[in-house]
């Protein structure tokens, strides 16, 4: 029925859901409502859903409108998540953030929410999902993202900070096949 699909759903919601990696980032969120006091969820998850939904939608004519293939995007973001999941598993910090005066949407709903990897996720599942799946994979995470982003303080009392370590290795280990494979995919069209 309109091309619904329950496992390709699944399958998209796990790949999106280790790549944003909402729960790895509780750590970050508690360091901004620090930070800047109220987090807006609302505004964050809704931001961030619309700059996944546009970029599934319209990120591979931008790039075509700059000259870029859709398999050099995949393969460059295939070393961004890479790098992303090695700051994950070895706990060191690759990226640094730039200085920020609402955490709402920058830096929490774009980059660390709406981030590189999670486009270059989004255009190369687009290559092998059919859209109407993706577009409700990326609802089912918005909503994920905005529970936890309403119940950090209390996740984080929850599981403690060996318990949000030890899920964040775990994910950082699933973005590092997910990295392999969006590598080994596209790494052929590149010299067709």
């Amino acid at each position: 029925m309109f091309g619904f699909d329950i496992k390709e759903i699944a399958t998209v919601s796990m790949v999106l859901f280790a790549v944003i990696d909402i729960v790895g980032t509780i750590p970050i969120i508690v360091d901004l409502r620090q930070k800047y006091g109220h987090i807006d969820a609302e505004k964050a998850s809704i931001a961030a859903g619309v700059i996944m939904i546009v970029f599934l939608f319209l990120g591979e004519e931008f790039l075509a409108l700059i000259g870029i293939d859709v398999h050099s995007f995949a393969v460059a973001g295939s070393f961004v998540l890479f790098f992303l999941a090695l700051e994950m598993i070895l706990g060191i910090q690759i990226y640094k953030q730039e200085e920020a005066s609402s955490a709402s949407i920058v830096p929490l709903a774009f980059p660390l929410i709406a981030g590189a990897g999670t486009m270059t996720t989004l255009l190369s599942l687009r290559s092998q999902y059919q859209t109407i799946n993706i577009v409700t994979a990326i609802i089912l995470n918005i909503v994920l993202v905005y529970l936890v982003l309403r119940l950090s303080s209390k996740i984080e009392t929850l599981l403690g900070k060996n318990g949000l370590g030890v899920i964040r290795k775990t994910f950082g280990l699933v973005l590092l096949a997910i990295a392999v494979k969006l590598f080994a995919a596209n790494v052929k069209g590149l010299f067709q």
